[in-house]
């Protein structure tokens, strides 16, 4: 089984997963399906963000890279309503334009008060 995420520079030297912040955690948001995760991609460059491409990917290579990274992540399902933040965060460690910042610091989110969150809004 894969899950969607999204990715910015895709497949370069300055490829970047979208991650949002709840709390004081980074969380990747993995999607079950595919048009979720173009429609979530089409509302982020709405807001102005960056194009981000749709992916499909192994789930344990992304808990696996959460792991490593100190992120959480989230399943969203068919039946999860997300919406993007209306704003991106000053600073990051990928740029658009492939300049590279340095990392920032690995802040700490309680995913279980995300998933609270998330069921909220169904």
């Amino acid at each position: 089984m894969s899950v969607f995420v999204l990715l910015f520079n895709a497949r370069t030297d300055n490829e970047g997963i979208y991650s949002t912040q709840v709390g004081d955690r980074n969380v990747i948001l993995m999607f079950e399906q595919e048009d979720d995760a173009v429609r979530y991609a089409d509302q982020l460059e709405a807001e102005d963000f960056p194009k981000p491409t749709v992916e499909g990917i192994d789930p344990e290579e992304i808990e696996e890279f959460c792991q490593d990274s100190d992120y959480d992540f989230i399943l969203v399902t068919s039946e999860m309503l997300v919406t993007p933040p209306t704003q991106n965060i000053e600073e990051t460690d990928w740029q658009p334009d492939g300049r590279k910042q340095s990392p920032a610091d690995d802040d700490s989110i309680d995913l279980e008060a995300m998933r609270k969150r998330l069921e909220r809004l169904l």
